[in-house]
Order: structure tokens, then C-alpha cells, then sequence
């Protein structure tokens, strides 16, 4: 039964005004973004070696075991995590960087061969604030949906149109063959190198 002069949209208008007068002295403020994290040096072990790759235009110094591929010195060490880590055997391409212009599988690869040698990954491919002509093609035939393969598939395409293979659909998908997307997006990425290298 409704007291007198009071109704439901009342009580509960009240209520919720008089929630907001409460102070929240009580709860800890959300944390400001921090800078990202320095990445520790890797212990240092007898058999590691001091090499220095030039990565996207800069030099690199790192300490390095022998075994260790570019895949895990780039993104462990460098802090370039763009590359992406999928199968770690060579069958995926999400890992995929350029060496002296070549695509190559970062995975496979060991970050002691790529001594004077230039290795661009996903992070330098653009100049500037300008995208690569492969990047804004992705872009604009929403060519990924996850995007975890993207930058491998980018940088695949990109050498790919260098080498010659991007003369109709099917040399594309030929030459584009080692790398996955499990999300299926094949059209798309078809279709974006096709603008890339028309444009190119």
C-alpha cells in the first residue's frame, strides 16, 4: 500500500539522489597508466654472446645464447612485440620480419646469423605517421578480424609484392600460402594486396 503523497518514482528518484551525495573517499582511484616497463636484462650465462642488430633503422645491443632465435630477441629483448609468436615452428607466418628485404620466418631464424643485416619488423614499416601501402590497404578492406596473424600477414605481403608474385589472385594466395589466419579472412587479405601492389 502507497504512503500518502509518495509514489514508487519518488522513492526511488530520492534514493538514487541521495547515492550520489555519498563520498567515495573509500575507494582507491583507478591507477594512472604507467610508462611500459623497462625489460630486464636476460641473466647473463657463460654461453651467451654480445651481438648487435640494426632493427628498423636503430642499433641494438644485445647478450644473446647462441640458440636463441630473432623471434624471442625481438620481443623479449628489443621490446618489439608486434612480431607474434604462433606455432614456433615455422608453419604459422605470424612471425614473419624482413631481412635485407627478404621475408623471413623469425621463429626459424637466429638472432646471431642477422649480424649486419637489417631487420625491419611490423613497427618499422611505416614512415613516420604514414602508413606502408600494405598497412592502409588492410586498413581499408578490413583485412583481419582477430588481427593476431596481422602483422605477420602485412609483412608477408609487402615482401611479396617485391618479389614479383602478386600478378592475380591465385599467385597470391600461392605465395601467401605459409601464412594462417584462423580467423579466415583469405578474401580480404587477397583483396588488399591486390590494391597494395596496384598502387605500388
Amino acid at each position: 500500500m502507497a504512503m500518502q503523497g509518495l509514489s514508487r518514482r519518488g522513492i526511488l528518484g530520492g534514493t538514487a539522489a541521495g547515492l550520489a551525495t555519498i563520498p567515495l573517499s573509500g575507494r582507491a582511484a583507478p591507477p594512472a597508466p604507467d610508462a611500459p616497463a623497462a625489460i630486464p636484462p636476460p641473466v647473463r650465462t657463460p654461453e651467451m654472446q654480445d651481438i648487435t642488430l640494426q632493427v628498423n633503422g636503430r642499433r641494438i645491443a644485445l647478450a644473446v645464447e647462441p640458440r636463441t632465435s630473432l623471434l624471442d630477441a625481438l620481443r623479449e629483448q628489443a621490446g618489439l612485440t608486434g612480431t607474434k609468436k604462433g606455432c614456433d615452428r615455422g608453419s604459422c607466418g605470424a612471425c614473419t620480419v624482413h631481412v635485407d628485404g627478404r621475408r623471413v620466418l623469425s621463429c626459424l631464424t637466429l638472432a646471431i646469423r642477422c649480424q649486419g643485416h637489417a631487420v625491419t619488423t611490423i613497427e618499422g614499416l611505416a614512415i613516420g605517421e604514414e602508413l606502408h601501402p600494405m598497412q592502409a590497404a588492410f586498413l581499408e578492406h578490413d583485412a583481419f578480424q582477430c588481427g593476431y596473424c596481422t602483422p605477420g600477414q602485412i609483412m608477408s605481403g609487402a615482401a611479396l609484392i617485391q618479389e614479383g608474385h602478386a600478378g592475380s589472385p591465385e599467385e597470391i594466395r600461392e605465395w601467401m600460402s605459409g601464412n594462417i589466419c584462423r580467423c579466415g579472412a583469405y578474401p580480404n587479405i587477397v583483396a588488399a594486396i591486390q590494391t597494395a601492389a596496384s598502387e605500388g
